[in-house]
């Protein structure tokens, strides 16, 4: 029996190849009974459509790329979570790409994802302090890009991000409700326009409840678990805060293991604090207290500014930013039972 292609299933139905593509496509503009008639008689037939070959015809890979810093973080597993479901709502395949933070790897992946691998890229960025305008050398040619929660400033593109200054002021202002009257902040990078942004609300709510800003209570951490493990023990010794501010949910945990280890007493001695979307929070001992961004969202909301360019109901570099905001969820961590 001869093979059979799209042209021949058409001519058996008495219907147009762009028909019958649109069916297997699942296309809203087709009704469900023609569908269920291609549907049958492709089955009847043995026809498998070749979407990859659509694909380079259109010059489309139907995939996006996600460049994220880290997945150890709960934070951007539920923002590709979120990215994900509206991919695959629109027909589209994600590829997931770590940078551990490092630019250089930000760089050669962008790089590498011009080469047609790719119809569209959503990214938290790593290089803050480096040269962005590799991401310009492209210029018209540059892929359709969306930034989410760490961003470029100088770069013309969507972004979506949460209101981030608002959250640490709240999340200080809480340690200070609760009885706390020296506080540290944990950051893993302060030059980081987010890790300014949250340290900033931090300043301006000490200042507002007339307590004195030290700069030795903002405590420079790193990505190592094991270098982190160190300096936090070395920080509640030496600076015996009562409250903990940290920046990001893996400075928690250290935070909790020190504590463990130097037999501190969470919140009888210390009250901690975190920006965190992880799910197991109320099951810690003591439950966490989190500024929790709305990470899933995030990710739907990014995803959906790519879409708009993708489906060229916006130009690419067009400039639009979404604030969507955290809540602080209150939990054993910084209450006093």
């Amino acid at each position: 029996m001869d093979s059979i292609n799209i042209k021949k299933l058409a001519e058996a139905l008495n219907l147009s190849t762009s028909t019958i593509s649109r069916a297997f496509r699942d296309n809203s503009d087709i009704n469900s009974e023609t569908k269920e008639r291609i549907l049958a008689k492709a089955k009847e037939l043995n026809y498998q459509p070749n979407h990859y070959a659509s694909n380079l015809r259109e010059q489309k890979s139907k995939t996006i790329a996600v460049i994220v810093p880290e997945l150890a973080n709960n934070y951007f597993s539920q923002a590709i979570h979120g990215i994900e479901r509206i991919a695959r709502e629109k027909g589209y395949h994600i590829l997931i790409y770590v940078t551990d933070d490092d630019y250089k790897k930000e760089v050669t992946f962008i790089r590498h994802l011009h080469n047609g691998r790719a119809d569209g890229i959503i990214m938290s960025v790593s290089g803050e302090a480096n040269d962005h305008n590799y991401l310009n050398e492209f210029g018209r040619q540059r892929l359709p890009l969306v930034f989410f929660d760490r961003i470029y400033e100088d770069i013309q593109t969507p972004r979506v991000i949460t209101n981030d200054y608002d959250s640490s002021f709240q999340a200080t202002e809480h340690l200070i409700e609760q009885g706390c009257k020296r506080i540290a902040y944990l950051v893993v990078n302060k030059s980081l326009s987010i890790g300014k942004t949250r340290m900033q609300g931090y300043i301006d709510a000490l200042v507002k409840h007339h307590i004195n800003f030290e700069e030795q209570l903002i405590v420079d951490c790193s990505n190592s678990y094991e270098e982190n493990s160190g300096i936090i023990k070395t920080a509640l010794t030496d600076l015996k805060p009562d409250g903990v501010f940290t920046s990001v949910e893996r400075l928690a945990f250290a935070t909790y293991y020190a504590c463990y280890d130097l037999k501190i007493s969470i919140p009888n001695d210390l009250k901690v604090i975190s920006f965190s979307s992880l799910e197991i929070a109320p099951l810690l001992n003591p439950s966490l207290t989190t500024i929790t961004q709305p990470a899933t969202e995030i990710g739907e909301e990014a995803a959906h500014l790519l879409f708009k360019v993708l489906g060229k109901h916006q130009e690419k570099n067009f400039v639009s930013e979404v604030v969507l905001r955290s809540k602080i969820i209150a939990r054993n961590s910084t209450l006093q039972g």
